[in-house]
């Protein structure tokens, strides 16, 4: 039986499934992720931006043998526990299903470092350099998009 946070989850990507095939834009799925999981939507779209160019069907082969997939690049790392929430690593291709699946664990992260720019890195690495890098990457995303730094 899952626990009830896992039985929403998976709720909320089976609802991400319905609402593709109805919502004429992706764009729809980073609102309503970033609702779900109270995660900001501009951020998510950077992350999006940063590591595909938006592209939901960009697949990365990793030096280390890991595959990133979708336009947020769900790392395979995570294949075992999105199986056992019910979301084969395939459902991954869909837009809306990687874009909530993405929001879900920048959750994760914010639980564990606060609403903070070290969440937003720690979705890419845990590695306090590399954690660093990246979350100034998204800064730079954004102030380049003209959005201010949302706080943090």
């Amino acid at each position: 039986m899952l626990h009830p946070t896992r039985r929403s989850f998976v709720a909320a990507v089976a609802l991400s499934l319905s609402l593709a095939s109805i919502a004429a834009h992706a764009d729809d799925c980073f609102e309503q992720a970033g609702a779900y999981q109270g995660v900001n939507p501009l951020v998510l779209r950077a992350v999006a931006w940063r590591e595909s160019k938006g592209d939901a069907a960009a697949i990365n082969h990793n030096a280390n043998g890991s595959i990133d997939i979708g336009q947020l690049q769900i790392n395979s790392i995570h294949f075992s526990d999105l199986k056992r929430e019910g979301i084969p690593h395939r459902a991954l291709m869909d837009p809306c299903v990687n874009v909530f699946v993405a929001a879900w664990l920048m959750k994760q992260k914010m639980v564990k470092y606060g609403n903070t720019w070290r969440a937003i890195g720690a979705y890419h690495s845990e590695s306090p350099k590399q954690r660093d890098a990246y979350a100034r990457s998204i800064q730079q995303i954004l102030v380049s998009w003209g959005e201010p730094r949302p706080a943090m």
